[in-house]
């Protein structure tokens, strides 16, 4: 008994490791303050959500991330290159595609609730091969998720939407979400039209083929993307 509760243990200790969360902010390869401050704060640590998620509010920006809590906004330019660093030097540890969305704050970012309009600026998938080898996913092992700003971003005040979505359950309808909200102040010309634009929630289904994937048969079917495709940056 006390080895199989060893080997319990041992077990939960190592899925806990796999879990993560994006709460560092990066700016053109820079760190910028600590864990969470620009980053709103979930309550559900680095654990991860799970597909009951998509029809909530909490898709915006994970559990319990509201405006408020002494979150400070960063001030960036566009064409600047920013990056969501996973939290105490761990890695992305599951296969799966991430994102990345941003929703312009109609009166200042700090009390913005995310129930305007969102597009997608970013993601990242499969580099290679197809999706049964981990090694496969561009993510796999890295410690962050970057993007660069189009240089037409309308100047403003935005949420900014980082998301991992793990798979290696997704074949248990259990794909994991690991999601967090950063505020920043966007600097620039402007002239861009973001599109498409969408609400969030509103972008998934929980039963979609690019959440519940299967990628554990010897040929997993193509992956589609979730969600709205990324702007073209005009």
């Amino acid at each position: 008994m006390m080895m199989k509760n060893m080997l319990l243990l041992a077990g939960l200790a190592a899925s806990a490791q796999a879990h993560y969360i994006f709460n560092i902010l990066i700016v053109n390869g820079q760190k910028i303050g600590g864990e969470y401050t620009y980053v709103r704060r979930n309550t559900n640590s680095y654990n991860p959500a799970f597909p009951d998620i998509v029809t909530k509010n909490d898709l915006r920006c994970n559990v319990g991330a509201k405006p408020g809590g002494g979150v400070q906004t960063y001030e960036v330019n566009a064409g600047d290159k920013i990056g969501f660093k996973v939290f105490n030097n761990e890695l992305i540890e599951h296969p799966g595609p991430g994102f990345i969305y941003m929703s312009k704050a109609p009166n200042g970012v700090a009390t913005y609730d995310g129930s305007g309009d969102w597009f997608k600026v970013y993601e990242t998938g499969l580099c290679r091969g197809n999706a049964a080898s981990d090694g496969n996913w561009c993510s796999y092992n890295k410690d962050r998720l970057e993007f660069t700003i189009p240089q037409k971003t309308p100047p403003g005040e935005y949420l900014v939407r980082i998301e991992h979505i793990g798979l290696h359950e997704g074949h248990k309808n259990r794909a994991q979400f690991y999601i967090t909200c950063a505020q920043l102040k966007i600097n620039g010309p402007g002239g861009g039209n973001p599109s498409p634009l969408v609400k969030i929630p509103g972008i998934y289904q929980a039963n979609e083929p690019g959440i519940a994937y299967n990628k554990w048969t010897g040929n997993p079917a193509p992956y589609k993307m979730p969600g709205p495709a990324v702007w073209n940056g005009n």
